[in-house]
């Protein structure tokens, strides 16, 4: 009795159509996603070492290098920024004011806008920093 041998199958995965189809996704992805960039108003915020991440609030008024106010990406004067602000303040769960200003901006400007808030009987001002990013030389 005589045994034949066992026929061996060939069990080596070609992965060259997988790489094929990995490559092809990435690149789907890549061109079919966009990126995300905040609307709206142009501004440098200055750097502080001790800034702190904040949740977006409700009530931002945001001050331009060319000195526009907008409240809320809407731009008003400074004439009509205590009564609108005071709509959105009592109409908001939170009465806290976020203040956005460019680095470059008269202090004069800010200290108005910082005045009108009060008024407008806000709970809380806050001055809406980026963190400093320090160069660490070994």
């Amino acid at each position: 009795m005589e045994f034949e041998e066992r026929k061996k199958v060939n069990t080596q995965l070609n992965i060259a159509p997988l790489i094929d189809m990995v490559f092809l996704l990435l690149i789907f992805f890549m061109l079919s996603s966009h990126f995300v960039t905040q609307p709206g108003i142009k501004i440098t915020l200055p750097a502080a070492i001790t800034a702190k991440l904040h949740p977006e609030e409700d009530i931002i008024v945001s001050i331009t290098g060319d000195g526009h106010v907008y409240l809320n990406e809407e731009k008003v004067n400074l004439h009509s920024l205590l009564n609108q602000l005071r709509s959105k303040v009592e109409a908001a769960k939170k009465k806290s004011v976020i203040i956005k200003a460019d680095e470059k901006i008269d202090l004069g400007l800010a200290v108005k806008v910082m005045d009108i808030a009060k008024q407008a009987e806000v709970e809380g001002l806050i001055i809406s920093t980026k963190i400093e990013q320090k160069d660490v030389k070994q």
